[in-house]
């Protein structure tokens, strides 16, 4: 009768939550990601990897007509589609687990051959085993910056933000590479497990892979990351002088309360599963050691910190306090009301944030940063011109060195 989580008694509240709401986690964003068909957690699997092969039928069947852009967009689909459906099955060597990122696979092969511009699935030797990435290179290969992009919990080098097509680096004339690091897509099928700190050890492999290469530019190295890819980012930045340029988002750098004990149960059933620990109080142990506090002084490269105001995984006081930290020429982009996510918001007219930052690394890569650059300025939820303009944050107890900061 015992539960292998505590927070798994909280199952019927997520499969409520799930059927009202349309989401796994960060309830606070309105937008569905789940079709109304699924009522249940339990129903996922099944219902999104269906529309999976409704889309892989369609991306077939235009692939066959020779319509090559229609092709490519219902790929997209079905891929994102596969990913998800996989990502909620937490056992090893399991058959529907394996068929559904298979058909993924499968179809990210076919992107490949259909894309307008070079992309690479390579494997990047780490620790007598091999990480798999999709290196995305602009059609000329010419040597130029390159963006390595780090995931969250939830990505993949095939979905995230870098996506089949690379479709947000491409436009702004960077390589861009992402992989599958410690516990994540492909990497988790080979029981390749996360720890507190191997990731960072993934992200100096690819960097010394990177490196290997005529078309990447060793003095323009950027680095990107979103969600739990803000802890490991901010990690390696301050132990690989490599990265020339950091910038992180939806960020998850600090205490793990929040997110493990206080935010949807989901997140730590598939971290667990990442880890490969199946008992709790060892897991909790690990998770109090996931945090960038202590590691900031090291980071001398620009960097950029992107945060909602009322993100739950990272409360703002923590990210206020993570900024001080840092050594090097830095900025903070607060969004006004917002919490976790970072896709299509109102305060940059939702523009994408990933093209403000992919510009922001391009400018600290060329070198428009002097050493003791801070700035710190909020984004209002509905007004102004964005990061291109100073405001102040809009409670003055909420600025560095406050009471507020010693609140948890």
């Amino acid at each position: 009768m015992k539960l292998r989580r505590r927070r798994d008694a909280q199952q019927w509240i997520l499969d409520h939550m799930v059927k009202t709401t349309g989401r796994v986690q960060n309830f606070a964003t309105d937008t569905r990601q789940l079709p109304p068909a699924v009522k249940t957690y339990a129903m996922i699997s099944k219902t999104v990897g269906q529309h999976g092969l409704h889309a892989e039928a369609l991306a077939r069947s235009a692939d066959a007509a020779s319509h090559r852009v229609t092709a490519l967009q219902a790929y997209t689909k079905a891929i994102a589609s596969y990913i998800e459906a996989q990502h909620t099955i937490f056992e090893d060597d399991n058959a529907e687990k394996i068929y559904w990122y298979t058909r993924a696979l499968e179809c990210h092969a076919r992107v490949r051959e259909l894309a307008g511009h070079p992309i690479e699935r390579v494997e990047v030797p780490w620790e007598k085993r091999s990480l798999p990435g999709m290196f995305h290179l602009q059609p000329d290969r010419k040597r130029r910056p390159t963006i390595i992009f780090i995931p969250g919990m939830d990505g993949t080098k095939e979905s995230s933000g870098v996506g089949p097509l690379g479709s947000a680096f491409m436009p702004h004339g960077v390589h861009v590479f992402t992989f599958d690091g410690p516990g994540q897509g492909e990497s988790n099928l080979r029981k390749i497990r996360i720890t507190h700190d191997n990731y960072e050890r993934a992200i100096s492999a690819a960097v010394d892979y990177l490196l290997t290469r005529p078309e990447v530019d060793a003095n323009r190295l950027g680095l990107i990351g979103s969600s739990f890819g803000s802890l490991w980012g901010l990690r390696a930045a301050a132990t690989d002088v490599r990265i020339k340029a950091a910038a992180v988002v939806a960020v998850c750098f600090g205490d793990k309360r929040g997110i493990f004990e206080q935010a949807s149960p989901r997140f730590k059933q598939v971290f667990m599963y990442m880890a490969g620990i199946h008992d709790e109080e060892a897991f909790d142990r690990m998770a109090e050691q996931m945090t960038s506090f202590g590691c900031g002084a090291a980071i001398r490269c620009p960097t950029l910190i992107c945060s909602g105001e009322f993100d739950p995984l990272t409360r703002l006081n923590e990210v206020l306090a993570m900024f001080e930290e840092i050594g090097g020429p830095k900025e903070l982009w607060v969004f006004e009301n917002e919490f976790h996510d970072y896709r299509g918001l109102g305060n940059l007219c939702e523009v994408e944030t990933i093209h403000f930052m992919i510009d922001w690394v391009m400018d600290a890569l060329a070198g428009k940063f002097p050493e003791n650059h801070r700035r710190i300025t909020l984004i209002p939820e509905a007004a102004g011109a964005g990061p291109y303009e100073d405001r102040p944050l809009f409670a003055p107890w909420r600025q560095p060195g406050s009471p507020a900061d010693r609140q948890t």
